[in-house]
């Protein structure tokens, strides 16, 4: 069935506006960040994303779940291509690591979950358990099929996820970088995982 011309007009102008938002984030922290500095940056009267969210809290959940959407269809598409679970590690740090640097990037960086809302708050904190359990479950199957070294599969999910999250923190957009990023980080994060 199409979509309906407004409501893609809606989608895309959202998708912008929380693209936008995400960098102001990473670069300010939620705090240093207005809603004029996103409206700014989108070249709107701040007035104009009111269309879209209700106030900054909204707009900081709405980034987070579009982070955490990446982050599991990430997942899934490596889960899906994958064979072993070292196969399916490295594939989803690469598809991960594409979502932050890529042409979709930046995603925000999930670390002002505090400022949230209870419900919220809640939602964003359950995604990310459900996340983690499902990478930690990766880690499990390449460690019964033999292609990853036995380990506590939480403190490596922790240390992987951690590296990949901080990315947007320090990466601001330069192509040649994001190349280097996709080529080189997938081998210096899964290096450790692999069998003596």
């Amino acid at each position: 069935m199409a979509r309906n011309p407004e409501e893609t007009r809606f989608q895309l102008q959202r998708d912008r506006m929380l693209t936008a938002a995400a960098r102001c984030f990473n670069q300010k922290g939620y705090s240093g960040t207005s809603l004029k500095d996103v409206a700014n940056l989108l070249g709107l009267t701040d007035a104009a994303l009111y269309y879209y969210v209700r106030n900054k809290e909204e707009l900081v959940y709405l980034c987070y779940v579009r982070a955490a959407d990446a982050g599991r269809d990430a997942m899934q598409r490596a889960v899906d291509q994958g064979v072993t679970g070292f196969e399916q590690i490295r594939l989803y740090i690469r598809n991960h690591i594409e979502c932050i640097v890529g042409e979709n990037g930046p995603l925000a960086i999930m670390s002002e979950i505090p400022s949230l809302t209870p419900s919220h708050r809640d939602e964003v904190l359950e995604i990310s358990r459900k996340h983690s359990k499902g990478f930690e479950a990766i880690l499990e199957r390449g460690i019964a099929d033999g292609s990853i070294a036995p380990c506590d599969v939480r403190m490596t999910g922790n240390a992987i996820m951690g590296a990949i999250n901080w990315i947007p923190k320090w990466f601001h957009g330069d192509a040649a970088m994001a190349e280097r990023v996709l080529d080189e980080f997938p081998e210096i994060l899964s290096r450790g995982l692999r069998p003596d």
